[in-house]
């Protein structure tokens, strides 16, 4: 574990190369999307600190629709282009927000949440998806965390059938 103010950016990268082989772990023999997942959010939630939710949101024609997840219950759809998670997936990229109260448009299931990351999943070339992070921090993420969570983005969208 680490402090999300203190850790150098080697020290994160080699955190997020242990979290990548740990998920990849954790998948192991498992192809059901939904399982992974359930498994994928935990995990999250209980190996990164300062977060108040991880989850997952999949694509369903023009929305986002609510997967598994860890925290307080969640906006359920989502429409492309709305808030951090679909800003993400219209643009086919990471979004990071220093201060949610400062996106325009953003959506505050938790009012609690001050900054988030929502990184887009991927299967075969398709956007299928995204991973959401949210903190009660304010700039409680950084490109570093953003390259670990793409990074267990590839994993997860490679991990099922």
């Amino acid at each position: 574990m680490f402090e999300a103010e203190t850790i150098n950016t080697a020290d994160k990268a080699e955190f997020y190369r242990q979290l990548a082989q740990q998920l990849q772990g954790l998948f192991d023999g498992e192809t059901d999307m939904i399982a992974n997942a359930a498994n994928m959010s935990a995990f999250i939630y209980q190996m990164l600190p300062d977060l108040n939710w991880a989850g997952v949101y999949f694509l369903k024609g023009e929305q986002l629709v609510l997967g598994p997840f860890q925290g307080k219950p969640a906006c359920v759809r989502i429409p492309v282009g709305r808030g951090v998670c679909g800003a993400a997936i219209e643009r086919r990229s990471s979004v990071l927000v220093e201060d949610v109260h400062a996106f325009p448009g953003h959506i505050a299931c938790d009012a609690a949440s001050r900054s988030e990351l929502v990184v887009p999943i991927f299967r075969k070339g398709e956007a299928i998806g995204v991973i959401d992070l949210d903190s009660p921090l304010p700039a409680r993420f950084d490109r570093a965390d953003q390259a670990g969570i793409e990074q267990l983005a590839e994993i997860f969208g490679a991990s099922f059938q």
